[in-house]
């Protein structure tokens, strides 16, 4: 039986909003279809075990925090950034988003660069942009609407017009309330802001992030799982949040 291996940096720093659940909703669909899966929790100067590795996973944190992955980040960039140029399946959500940009600006003016590996900044604002989000984004060809909770007070700019972002707002703030983009996405990798978890509300992205894992395996998901529950629940997010003035 063909396995998984994920990834899981740094939950003890960056776990926030019930991200772990990501991980518990990924892990059970990959069981549906038939397989197995192991999730592999990474700490600060902790080894990676690049070759068997097919998902990594960060989650959100605090500015403090933030600061204090970096520098442990800063000694796995060169590697990072070349499995992503692989292909490798990436999910970064809100603090571990804004880490992949060039800088990140706190409120009290203190600048930290960032990994630099998308050109993107973000910017500390007193202000939080929080509430639930409804965005139209593109999976595999297909346009999908997905829901998710944000609560950010950072506030990031896509500087390089051919970087793609997740998707478009419909419905909340996304990157930063004004330009109506969220996230980025690049090849198997994705950054949003959207917590709440991401994946068990959008059962769809989940499937995308197994499919990328399975192709570079070499196999092809044959059962279909039956979301009809998970789309219903998704459908009353959705609506509440269109219907919220």
């Amino acid at each position: 039986m063909a396995q998984f291996n994920i990834v899981h940096i740094y939950p003890d720093l960056m776990n926030l909003y019930g991200d772990r659940g990501n991980l518990i909703c990924i892990k059970r669909r990959i069981e549906w279809y038939g397989y197995k899966c192991n999730i592999k929790t990474i700490r600060l100067r902790e080894e990676i075990d690049y070759d068997n590795m097919d998902m990594l996973f960060m989650g959100g944190g605090s500015d403090r925090e933030q600061e204090l992955v970096y520098q442990d980040l800063l000694t796995r960039a060169d590697k990072l950034k070349e499995m992503i140029e692989q292909g490798l399946p990436v999910l970064c959500i809100c603090g571990a988003y804004q880490l992949l940009g060039t800088s990140y600006r706190a409120i009290d003016g203190t600048v930290m660069d960032g990994l630099g590996f998308f050109d993107f900044h973000t910017i500390g604002q007193p202000t939080r942009l929080i509430g639930n989000i409804l965005i139209e984004c593109q999976i595999e060809n297909e346009k999908i609407e997905v829901v998710g909770f944000e609560n950010h007070g950072g506030r990031t700019f896509l500087d390089n017009p051919d970087l793609r972002p997740l998707g478009k707002v419909i419905k909340g703030s996304g990157n930063n309330g004004v330009d109506g983009t969220e996230g980025i996405k690049y090849q198997n990798l994705i950054g949003t802001y959207l917590h709440g978890p991401f994946l068990p509300k959008n059962p769809a992205v989940a499937d995308w992030y197994i499919t990328s894992m399975a192709k570079r395996k070499n196999l092809t998901l044959i059962n279909h799982l039956n979301d009809e529950i998970e789309n219903f629940a998704r459908e009353q997010v959705k609506n509440k949040i269109l219907a919220k003035h």
